[in-house]
């Protein structure tokens, strides 16, 4: 262990490997794991550890005692840390540690809960363990030291539960839900430990969660039935930034229950996790960035503890000397006495220092994690970070070279001596970041939005034509696929005549703007960005009750929308100038120009997002444009045409035409005055309008351009080594978020035959537990499909689907389709590569389950259709990923994540094949499918004599932009 954390490098690869130990199957897929980790560090190994992977590389005596030896070292390892795997081994362990002379809390490792089953079974083993050990603890020899407490004997048997594991919808943007789940299954342990006379301590884990789960907590001992009971806790982090107001909340809470309970104060253990996702998501950073400064407030919130100690019971956690005395001290000077406080450490980890607080005469309760290996590997991975981090006291505490006054120095003049934090380095664009709907604030302002839109239904919206509001010759209804009785509004719907007279204002209106300079062009597109930001939670509302797009999802699409505003305004600047290549003598300068009139006819599935991107793309390169969104969606693009008009675009730059597709979409496309058109769509309709504006008119006219999105079959890959756990919450989201209505969505899952079995049954528990109802419910993951088409193409396929495969899994949505557009999520087995359901876009939840014998079966399955946008893998095998990464043909490919979700920048999205002309939307190569390149050669040499370069550049680019 010390050799291998002393190279950074090959401690990472060591636990990667400990990880997916527990999938590896044979002593082949050990060996061949062993080989992929350590290849990437083989210069870092010792010249035995370099000759070991190479004669244990093939099949042979060796390369078997080589992964016995690699998975005896790692059970042996996790053996000190996890203290067993069911009351039968674990009873003798916290017997010994009893008999020590320390107390103990049991902690069931494995809640990373997908299913239903799977949380009522995490509740059953408690209740077990507790009635199990229970008769077992009682026959135990008394010891006071360990059984004092502030209110008579504290229980011997306590035991440490996380609230997300009592459900498989922990869902911060829903906690009353949760609460219907959590609740439950909660009082049923509760009474259970209180019946046996036991401790139950609620865990914290990840920011997310962290105010549910005191939500939760709070409700729950607030009952008639558990008000009075003193034997519980709660886990304070000390390296949140606003620990210090939970604890305030924590303090009230008390005083108004008038029941004690203990607070378990740690540093906190998902440092990594928090800070890269806060990174990812662009939102604040919920931990302190540097040691001492948790240091710090672990002192301070322990000073307080000490101070309330008749409230709020400390119990300090670490395996910082410092810390810990620093606790004791402040004990020691509010004179608490020994029974309202303890210590507490982990299991297997610095017994020596725990045997020192014992003998000290404190109570020390050892936190005692039990379960299998496989979902017990992350929280071992967990404790081996802690062990060998840099910054860990225990590593500096056994390092000879290590003084006691420099270890012990408190955190205050240690971060003192620290440099100032460098000014993170800010990428070259920042995303809009996600709505946190763990803030109530943002939940209440979602729900006043979808309250204030709802008092807006029945409005008419007219087009817009040359900056005039127009009459269509019919109107268009718009109803809540969530609840069919409702009409969102009705909207004009254009004729023929009324498309040429759109294209032909935009005609009108394009000298004008293409004479703009880029960069006011890409401050309207900010202002529209800024206006929708200003409207966001109206915005999601309109999508949640128009589409049925769940209230996530739609904050995701406004998002996205605000982002193309800005990043396509980025990207004008950047194509202003042109680029330059200069000899002696000659100056060449390409520069970029608009097309003319763009004509886009958009989706419903992304009813903003993608809209808002191929309308600003056109707009900023200096193109008007004719906006036809789709039939389904015509009210949330009239909402948007109000935020284009409320940013000043010019009338006639942006003309607002919907209408039905069948009608005005010829006319569109075929226009003479059409320079190119911009669709995403379905297959068909997108090949017949490449076929239409391939036809140029003999007098005048161009070759139109057509840039096309045109849907998906995508397939997620599972591989024999992969996380389980993630890769069926991955499908889940794929398939079935939104109703399996994004062109992005997963429809195949390509399962290797070794882990198909074990990953069905999972699955079909997931879909089991899937939350199915209207998207303006904030539990809802799978809404209803977008209208009565949809609806009933779906179900005829799903029924011609049942006579030729078997159903693995199928929701009961009848209730729901009585209200609105439900399609039952459903998932399909025993389906060959080549069946249908296999080959065509179905665009709804239905999903196709599909063996392969091994993973390059898998690729070719995957890549055996006639589309190539999005694909997704689960696998821990380097090799397999890099070989994903090389013959996995699409578009967008996604390893170990969900295969939708793309983000303006990070992902460009697009694909090829008969998923559309390849350009990436959000990317840099997109702006210029709306611009035409020119290319100004100037011989600049006069008589021999050749201008200064600089001044030769200058002229050229100030010819170019007079051009």
């Amino acid at each position: 262990m010390q050799w291998a954390t002393a190279d950074e490098s090959i401690k990472v690869q060591m636990f990667r490997f400990v990880d997916v130990l527990p999938m590896l199957s044979s002593h082949q897929d050990v060996v061949g794991h062993l080989n992929e980790y350590f290849e990437e560090v083989r210069d870092h190994l010792p010249a035995a550890a370099r000759l070991g992977m190479n004669v244990s590389a093939k099949n042979t005596i060796l390369s078997r005692a080589v992964a016995y030896q690699a998975r005896s070292n790692v059970s042996r390892m996790a053996k000190r840390f996890i203290a067993g795997e069911d009351a039968k081994e674990i009873a003798p362990r916290v017997r010994k540690l009893w008999d020590k002379g320390f107390a103990f809390s049991l902690d069931q490792l494995g809640e990373a809960v997908v299913t239903d089953a799977e949380a009522e079974a995490y509740k059953t083993q408690y209740i077990d363990l507790l009635r199990g050990l229970a008769p077992e603890v009682a026959k135990w020899p008394e010891d006071w030291q360990l059984e004092r407490g502030p209110n008579g004997p504290t229980p011997r048997l306590n035991v440490s539960l996380k609230l997300s594991a009592l459900s498989a919808h922990f869902r911060p943007i829903d906690p009353d839900g949760t609460a219907k789940d959590v609740l439950p299954r909660l009082r049923e342990v509760l009474r259970t430990a209180r019946e046996v006379g036991a401790f139950v301590h609620f865990d914290i884990e990840d920011f997310d969660t962290k105010d549910l789960t005191y939500d939760l907590v709070r409700r729950v001992l607030s009952e008639e039935e558990f008000r009075d009971w003193p034997h519980t806790g709660i886990v304070l982090q000390a390296y949140l930034r606003e620990s210090e107001a939970d604890y305030e909340r924590m303090l009230r809470f008390v005083e108004d229950r008038g029941t004690p309970i203990w607070v378990r104060l740690v540093k906190g253990a998902y440092w990594d996790y928090e800070t890269v996702l806060a990174a990812q998501r662009g939102w604040p950073v919920p931990v302190f960035e540097r040691k001492p400064e948790s240091d710090i407030q672990f002192e301070r919130l322990a000073r307080r503890l000490m101070r309330d100690h008749e409230l709020l019971h400390p119990a300090l956690a670490s395996h910082n000397l410092r810390s810990l005395s620093a606790g004791l001290a402040y004990a020691e000077a509010f004179e608490v006495p020994p029974e309202n406080m303890e210590l507490q450490m982990l299991y297997g980890m610095a017994e020596d220092q725990a045997r020192v607080f014992t003998d000290m005469g404190h109570r020390v309760r050892i936190y005692t994690p039990f379960g299998q290996l496989v979902p017990g590997m992350a929280y071992l991975v967990r404790r081996l970070l802690e062990n060998t981090s840099n910054d860990s006291f225990l590593q500096h505490a056994y390092d000879p070279d290590t003084k006691p006054e420099e270890l012990l120095m408190p955190p205050t003049a240690v971060l003192e001596t620290m440099p100032p934090m460098a000014e993170p380095k800010r990428p070259e664009f920042e995303n809009e970041p996600l709505t946190d709907f763990a803030d109530e604030a943002a939940r209440e302002a979602m729900t006043e939005a979808l309250a204030d839109v709802r008092g807006r239904f029945g409005e008419d919206y007219p087009l817009v034509i040359d900056g005039k509001a127009v009459d269509g010759r019919s109107q268009l209804t718009s109803r809540n696929p969530s609840d069919k009785s409702e009409v969102i509004g009705t909207v004009a719907s254009a004729t023929a005549a009324q498309a040429s007279e759109a294209v032909e204002a935009a005609r009108r209106a394009y000298p004008q703007w293409a004479k703009l300079e880029e960069d006011q062009r890409a401050e309207y597109l900010e202002v529209l960005a800024a206006e929708m930001n200003s409207r966001r939670f109206e915005l999601s509302a309109w999508i949640v009750l128009e589409v049925g797009k769940p209230i996530e999802e739609a904050d995701a699409d406004v998002a996205e929308a605000i982002d193309f505003c800005r990043y396509y305004a980025r990207e004008a600047r950047l194509l202003a100038d042109g680029e330059t290549v200069n000899v002696p003598g000659e100056s060449n300068t390409t520069y970029y120009g608009p097309i003319g009139v763009a004509v886009v006819i958009a989706p419903w599935n992304f009813p903003l997002a993608i809209l808002c991107g191929m309308t600003t793309a056109a707009l900023a390169a200096g193109n008007t444009v004719v906006m036809k969104p789709a039939e389904q969606s015509s009210v949330v693009a009239a909402i948007f045409m109000q935020c284009c008009r409320d940013a000043g675009i010019p009338d006639g730059v942006l003309n607002f035409l919907p209408g039905v597709g069948e009608e005005i979409g010829p006319a569109l496309v075929s226009h003479p005055e059409t320079d190119i058109v911009v669709f995403t769509g379905s297959r068909e309709v997108g090949l017949a309008i490449n076929e239409a504006a391939s036809a140029v008119e003999a007098q005048g006219g161009s070759v139109k351009r057509v840039v096309t999105e045109m849907g998906g079959k995508n397939a997620i890959i599972v591989d024999s080594d992969a996380d389980l756990d993630e890769a069926v919450v991955g499908v889940i989201q794929s398939a079935f978020g939104y109703g399996g209505q994004k062109c992005s969505a997963c429809s195949r899952v390509i399962v290797l035959k070794s882990v198909k079995d074990q990953f069905v049954e999972r699955l079909k528990a997931a879909v089991a537990s899937l939350k199915v109802g209207p998207a303006d419910d904030p539990g809802t993951l799978c809404g209803p499909v977008v209208d009565e088409d949809s609806q009933k193409r779906l179900l005829a396929a799903i029924e011609e689907f049942d006579e030729e495969h078997e159903i693995l899994a199928q929701l009961d949505v009848k209730a729901l389709k009585k209200q609105g557009y439900f399609v039952p999520p459903t998932v399909f087995g025993d389906v060959e590569p080549d069946a249908r359901i296999a080959q065509d876009e179905l665009f709804g939840p239905v999903l196709a389950v599909l063996e392969a014998r091994d993973f390059a079966d898998a690729i070719r399955i995957a890549n055996d259709t006639r589309f190539a946008l999005t694909g997704g893998v689960y696998s821990r095998s380097p090799k397999n990923l890099k070989t994903a990464r090389a013959e996995f043909r699409v578009g967008n490919l996604y390893l170990n994540r969900p295969c939708t979700g793309a983000l303006v920048f990070r992902q460009p999205f697009g694909g090829f094949k008969m998923s559309g002309t390849g350009p990436k939307a959000g990317g840099p190569d997109y702006l210029k499918q709306f611009l035409v390149p020119t290319t100004v050669t100037e011989n600049t040499m006069r008589r021999g004599f050749v201008p200064p370069e600089q001044d030769a550049a200058e002229a050229v680019t100030a010819d170019a932009a007079g051009v």
